[in-house]
Formats: structure tokens, C-alpha cells, sequence
């Protein structure tokens, strides 16, 4: 056990003792106890946690570059408005070992080598879900610390109840009962779809929004061929998907297709029998892929749908050659507001997934996670963390009305005001806006799950815009945000998590790699027509056998552990 190791962890346990049932429930960013005088036999020990450290402490990281970050005022991730605020406001430096700007995996690759060539680690790392696995191995290294009990020690009452609110976030990162990764929670419903859809073709064509595939197939025809805005049948893409990348994603995503026949692929489902299935082995994947064949042969949906990830699948949408996309109840501030720039009669309006045959409809569901912080063994002062993270789960992801975070992290940067006291838009901001909250020691900064939605409901409702979040949603987000959370919520029971949210799996290590690659080559072979649909189930034979029986074996060992 390193000195430093040691300097800590004495007070640590002293204090623990003596302020048993405390510290748990601290709130505010951790005020100091005020129970020692009610328990005299104990020896008066100094608490670790500070609200401000004076002397000041060091907490290193290391960082992943967005690439489309911006700076301004000649700042760095290494040094910025956000390590200034964090040395002022705490006493905590905010030491960067190195930084790289993350594309094709840099970050990862930079982090692995470090780990394995025995370079010093960070103190404190924070890891989005795109880096699942490396989070896992490094959880598994042995260099970082079990994170629960300083979590129930030190952390507020806010974000213990924002964690509370799913259990399972910790899955992911726990190790025989042990929590060695902090959740790092994302917002309620984030990347559940609805379809947006151009009214003005519909209303145009006298029809209205589909509501059972059979409906949904007879727009997407009049889209295509009696096309409102004139366009050529071979201009048109009737509804606009790709998958590239999975074929359960957050735009563009064609899952709820197979959805409306009994499963998601690329998930684990509750099966009929209350065990975890994997979705693309499911029969019922069948309807759907003879579906997609069907609307590809029609052209109703891109030919390139294969080659299209998420981003590309807004292009069409965009351009205003598309009818239908599905993404995000966020969408009509990002992309679709720009379709007007190429036509200016276009309108984006949010309508529910449709059902199949039987009335079913199912829709991939946001987890309340999308990352972890990890925290090294040999920390010094790991309950820092908890005064730094404390402050913005009680100050940012509540914002309170005349507090430092009413409108936004840093003035001039993610916010602006103007001479009446109001928040002006983001592309208004002098010097530009920047996403300063990627400055922060943990991606999104804080986050309450359901509070985002509280925020669109009220608004829906008419509520005049107070928080932080309900000003952003208000001047930032399309005109219809709230209108399309209202519209996700009329089917909040189609939503569907992905249940397996334990670490990967032995199996799964050497097989899943080899199973995905099959799977998407028979998927797309199939839409494509170079295979029947019956080879469908050659597939599910050959996965079974492959590692996916004993994969899901292993899946279902753990999902009776956790139930």
C-alpha cells in the first residue's frame, strides 16, 4: 500500500466510525457533521471531506478530445474556465497526465497503453459507453478502488436519489457485490424515437399520420410516387434508416420495425418464460426482415441503408428529400430545423411508432447510464471527487432560480444573456457557444434522469420556462420538443431496456465478436435478398452453437443474481 495510500485511509476509517450514519446523508455538496459532541467516548478526528481544501488538493485525469469541441480565450482542456472554477471554488486542482483529441478510438488506445506499460494512472477517469470494454478491463486490472462505500459515505442526498431511481445502473460495474465504477446517469428517454414525419405531405395528400404498418406503408408509397413537393419517385427516400452501426441505435434506427412483430434485436428481452433472449435470435425477426426486403425492393427505404450510420440518415431529412425518420424526441432542434434551409415549406411533426399486426409496437428504451467514473486505489483525497460532483448534482442538475447555475455553467460560454435579463440562443452567443460542460471531470457534468422530462411536460403544459433546463429546452430545442415528449410518453409502455446490464461475460469476451459479425452479414444479406429469409434460422443455429448458447446461459446466471 503506497504513503499516500495510507495518509487518507486512517482519518477515513477514524471518521467513519465516529460519524456513523452522518456523512450518509449529507446533502448541499457535503456540509461538515455536527453529531461528535453525541458520542464523547470517541476521540475528536478531523472529517477528510471539505466543502474547499485549504491546502489545496491535486486530482489528475486525462482526457479524450471531442473533436468537435471548441475553445475560446485561448484555454485548453488542460486549463480553462472550468479548472479555474474547481481551484477557486474548491481548492481542487485539476491536473491533466495528457490529453488527446479522440478520433478512431484514440483515447482508448492511448488509455490501454498506458495501463499495460505501467505508465501512472489518473485519479479519477470517466468513460462514456462507447468504451464499455476498456472500462471493464480496467475495473478488472486492479487498480481501481470499490467506489460504493465512499459513495454512501460522502456522496449528497440528490444524487443518491437520482441513482436510486434505477438499481441497475450499477450492474454494469459491479464485481461480487462490489461497486467499483460510479453510473454515470443520463437522462430519462434520451434516445427512445418517435417518427418524425412531413406534415405538410401529408396534409397535402389528405392523409393522416400512420398508426398500424399497413397505414405506414401506404404513406411511404404516396411519398414516394404522388410526391407533394414534385419530387422524381427516384428523389424520394419515404423513410430514412440506416444501420451501419446496429440496428438498434438513437436515429435512423430500424428496430421498431422488427418491434412491431415481437422483438428488438441487438438486446436482451424478457422472454416468454421470464429468462433473457437475445432479440435477433427470436423467430419473430423473420416478419421483419421480409419486411425491410419488401420496402427495400419498393424503394421505400435507401438502398444504402447498410452503409448509413446515424448521422447520415439526417441527410436526406435534412435536404428535404425524406418523409419519415425516426430519432429522439429532440430532433426538431437538431437536425430537422435546418430542412427549411432547403425547403422552406417543409414541416417536422412527432407521431407515434406504429403497430403490427396484433397491435403490438415496441421501441428500444434509454438506460438511465452512459459511462462510469472510475476512481484509482491510490487517491489521496478520493472524497474530493464527492465535493466536486456534490456541488453540480446540487447546484446544475437542480438549477435553482437565482443560484450560480440558473442558466448554464459558465456566462459566455454555454450561456448569454441579454439586456433584459434573458437567455439569448446559442448560435447567438459572442465568440460562439461552447459545450463547456466536456470541460467537466465527468462527461454531462450531473444529470437527474427524470428531470429533463419534468422539464418538457411543463413546458407541453404551458408552464412559463424557470429552471436552468426548462430556459434551455425553451430558447435551444426545436418549437416541438415538448409536444414530441408528450407524444413519446402516450407509448411509454413500448419502451424496452436492454435487461443485460451486468459486465460482459466470460463467453462473450472470445465468441461476441465473431457472433455480431455474422449476425449483421446474415441480417443484411437477408434485407438485401442474396438470401432467403429461411436462412434465418441457419443463422440461429450456427450462433447457438458458436458461443450464443452459452452466452446466454451465462446471461441468464447473472440475471437471476440481480433479480
Amino acid at each position: 500500500m503506497s504513503d499516500r495510500r495510507k495518509n487518507w485511509l486512517l482519518p477515513t476509517l477514524a471518521a467513519s466510525i465516529l460519524l456513523a450514519g452522518t456523512l450518509a446523508g449529507c446533502s448541499g455538496g457535503g456540509s461538515e457533521p455536527k453529531s461528535e459532541a453525541a458520542q464523547p467516548a470517541e476521540p475528536k478526528t478531523e472529517n477528510v471531506y471539505k466543502d474547499k481544501y485549504d491546502p489545496e488538493v491535486t486530482i489528475t485525469t486525462v482526457w479524450g478530445v471531442d473533436p468537435t469541441l471548441q475553445f475560446k480565450n485561448g484555454e485548453t482542456i488542460e486549463n480553462n474556465v472550468a479548472t479555474k472554477w474547481a481551484k477557486e471554488k474548491f481548492g481542487i486542482n485539476i491536473k491533466s497526465l495528457w490529453s488527446i483529441t479522440d478520433t478512431n478510438g484514440a483515447f482508448a488506445t492511448k488509455l490501454r497503453l498506458a495501463m499495460s506499460s505501467g505508465q501512472e494512472m489518473p485519479d479519477i477517469v470517466t468513460l462514456g459507453t462507447e468504451n464499455q470494454q476498456l472500462a471493464q478491463d480496467l475495473i478488472d486490472s486492479g487498480m481501481f478502488a470499490e467506489v460504493g462505500t465512499w459513495f454512501d459515505q460522502y456522496a449528497s442526498d440528490n444524487w443518491k436519489s437520482a441513482m436510486s431511481l434505477d438499481s441497475n445502473v450499477w450492474n454494469q460495474y459491479s464485481r461480487d457485490g462490489k461497486r467499483m465504477g460510479i453510473p454515470v446517469l443520463d437522462f430519462a428517454y434520451n434516445h427512445d424515437y418517435v417518427l418524425w414525419i412531413r406534415q405538410d405531405w401529408l396534409d397535402k395528400l389528405g392523409m393522416g399520420a400512420p398508426k398500424t404498418m399497413d397505414e405506414l406503408e401506404k404513406v411511404m408509397d404516396a411519398f414516394k410516387n404522388q410526391n407533394p413537393s414534385e419530387l422524381a419517385p427516384d428523389k424520394v427516400t419515404p423513410l430514412s434508416i440506416g444501420f451501419k452501426t446496429s440496428m438498434n441505435t438513437w436515429m435512423g434506427d430500424p428496430s421498431w420495425i422488427f418491434g412491431a412483430y415481437g422483438t428488438l434485436p441487438q438486446q436482451w428481452n424478457v422472454a416468454e418464460d421470464g429468462s433473457l433472449e437475445y432479440g435477433s435470435v427470436n423467430a419473430s425477426m423473420k416478419q421483419g426482415l421480409s419486411k425491410l426486403n419488401e420496402w427495400m425492393n419498393k424503394g421505400y427505404i435507401p438502398k444504402e441503408a447498410a452503409l448509413w450510420d446515424e448521422n447520415k440518415t439526417a441527410e436526406p431529412a435534412v435536404a428535404g428529400t425524406a418523409g419519415i425518420i425516426p430519432g429522439p424526441y429532440w430532433m426538431s432542434g437538431w437536425p430537422l430545423l435546418d430542412t427549411v434551409k432547403n425547403a422552406p415549406e417543409a414541416v417536422w411533426k412527432p407521431v407515434q411508432i406504429p403497430t403490427g399486426p396484433d397491435g403490438t409496437a415496441m421501441r428500444h428504451g434509454t438506460q438511465y447510464t452512459n459511462g462510469v467514473t472510475l476512481i484509482h486505489k491510490d487517491m489521496e483525497h478520493p472524497e474530493a471527487f464527492f465535493t466536486y460532483q456534490n456541488y453540480l448534482f446540487d447546484n446544475f442538475a437542480v438549477s435553482k432560480e437565482g443560484g450560480e447555475f440558473a442558466n448554464g455553467l459558465f456566462e459566455g460560454y454555454d450561456f448569454e444573456l441579454d439586456a433584459n435579463g434573458e437567455m439569448v440562443p446559442n448560435d447567438e452567443i459572442q465568440g460562439g457557444y461552447v459545450n463547456v460542460v466536456r470541460y467537466l471531470l465527468v462527461r454531462d457534468g450531473a444529470r437527474i434522469p427524470d428531470e429533463q422530462m419534468k422539464a418538457l411536460l411543463k413546458l407541453a403544459k404551458g408552464g412559463k420556462p424557470e429552471s436552468r433546463l426548462e430556459k434551455d429546452v425553451a430558447v435551444n430545442y426545436g418549437k416541438d420538443t415538448p409536444a414530441a415528449a408528450e407524444v413519446l410518453l402516450s407509448q411509454e409502455e413500448i419502451s424496452k431496456k436492454d435487461m443485460f446490464t451486468g459486465p460482459v461475460t466470460a463467453t462473450m469476451k472470445s465468441k461476441w465478436d465473431y457472433l455480431t459479425k455474422i449476425e449483421n452479414q446474415t441480417l443484411n444479406e437477408i434485407i438485401y435478398g442474396k438470401q432467403p429469409v429461411e436462412s434465418f434460422d441457419q443463422f440461429v443455429e450456427t450462433w447457438k452453437a458458436g458461443g450464443g448458447e452459452q452466452i446466454t446461459k451465462e446471461v441468464n446466471d447473472w440475471y437471476q443474481s440481480v433479480k
